[in-house]
């Protein structure tokens, strides 16, 4: 892809996350992504557009109903910016949300950088690198109205539909001695409660840890201490609505809760 067409692609969905707009048909032909890496460039423009350090990634698509949904074949990553990042006290908007979902998910804050290498990471030394454990919840969202049709490199652009998070407090040490797989997870709002595990997240969050380190290695980009890395939804996508609250229960774990605004 030109770089300036990449340019042009960044600008647009940049324009579209400020008004709320959503792009019918995806991005115009001449501007779309046509592989992976085109897409994780025009998503490196968004990430210049925030007045703050990188706050972390996200990773979409991990189990392969998510994959499923949205026709692609594995996961993708985006970037958490600092910006959409909320505190549990603070309500998130709800907006113009098309996606309508909240999932409750792991997440994991890096203690020390993963720098780009040849050789794939294991799981056991990028683990050696995390700092500490979250629950915590994201609520997706995608710039475009038919998100599940348009295919991996337009999501990619669109940043893997990253929007708001919000990160709970630390799980205690003893996270590091459980089996995370096999942990329950339960999420809820007034009318739904649904539950699921760790299983759902690519088997186990710690392999989906390891796929995002292995990712970014591969793209050149540092997977650097102090970020947070989300690893998918452990169940169903909650349905949300204005004024609703979404609790991430995660047993021994810890819970982390949000409001949304009814604007």
């Amino acid at each position: 892809m030109l770089t300036d067409a990449a340019q042009m692609a960044g600008d647009l969905l940049w324009n579209c996350w400020q008004t709320g707009q959503t792009l019918v048909n995806g991005l115009p032909e001449h501007l779309r992504p046509v592989t992976r890496q085109d897409g994780y460039a025009i998503q490196a423009l968004l990430e210049r557009r925030s007045a703050a350090p990188l706050f972390g990634w996200k990773i979409a698509a991990t189990s392969q109903a998510g994959q499923a949904h949205i026709r692609v074949d594995r996961p993708m990553c985006g970037r958490l910016l600092a910006e959409r990042v909320f505190e549990e006290c603070t309500p998130v908007p709800f907006g113009s949300n098309s996606m309508r979902v909240a999932e409750a998910e792991f997440a994991f804050r890096m203690g020390q950088s993963l720098e780009p290498r040849d050789t794939l990471y294991a799981i056991p030394e990028v683990m050696d690198a995390v700092a500490t454990l979250h629950p915590a919840i994201e609520i997706p969202d995608s710039r475009y109205q038919d998100f599940v049709s348009v295919g991996a490199a337009q999501l990619i652009a669109d940043n893997a539909c990253a929007h708001y998070f919000v990160l709970g407090a630390a799980a205690p040490e003893s996270w590091r001695c459980l089996d995370l797989a096999g942990h329950e997870v339960r999420a809820r709002t007034a009318t739904v409660e649904r539950s699921g595990s760790g299983a759902a997240v690519l088997g186990d969050p710690r392999a989906a840890l390891a796929w995002l380190a292995n990712e970014l290695s591969g793209l050149g980009i540092v997977l650097a201490a102090g970020q947070v890395v989300t690893t998918g939804t452990c169940t169903i996508p909650l349905p949300i609505s204005p004024g609703d609250e979404v609790v991430s229960d995660m047993g021994m774990l810890g819970r982390v809760a949000t409001r949304f605004s009814r604007d």
